[in-house]
């Protein structure tokens, strides 16, 4: 595992300004549109490292998001730019991304995030217990 500090090798940022239709009833964003703006940082992602959800089902893999974690510091509102980063921090058995939500204009963190994805082979239905040779490949490293 890397220390907190060390940047990522792989990452992506991106900007998403907030809608009203994001917001609940007390004018903040509502928590489970967070998971919306970090999909769209994990999208970008994975097509900067050239292995997007259309690639993966293509190399006879999918790789479902088996766990999310997400911790608020503080609320966005509406017409916000808000600054999304997403890096990879874990690639061996499992694919781990953590995320960065922050004000695009001041910095100011308002949620940081992870999710865990896994390899399911499409073809058997079986979950790989250490991620395919593709995925080393993408990353340009080399696999164990």
């Amino acid at each position: 595992m890397r220390k907190a500090k060390t940047p990522s090798r792989w990452s992506a940022d991106v900007e998403i300004q907030v809608q009203f239709y994001d917001l609940d009833p007390m004018e903040v964003v509502w928590h489970g549109n967070y998971v919306k703006y970090l999909e769209v940082a994990r999208c970008a992602l994975l097509d900067a490292i050239g292995y997007n959800y259309a690639e993966m089902k293509a190399s006879g893999y999918m790789w479902p998001v088996i766990d999310m974690n997400l911790r608020y510091a503080a609320p966005a509102t509406f017409g916000q730019r808000l600054s999304v980063r997403a890096e990879i921090v874990e690639w061996e058995n499992r694919l781990r991304i953590d995320y960065l939500v922050s004000d695009a204009a001041t910095g100011r963190r308002l949620n940081r995030a992870s999710t865990t994805q896994v390899a399911v082979d499409i073809a058997s239905g079986e979950m790989c217990f250490v991620s395919p040779p593709v995925l080393f490949q993408k990353l340009g490293v080399q696999a164990p």
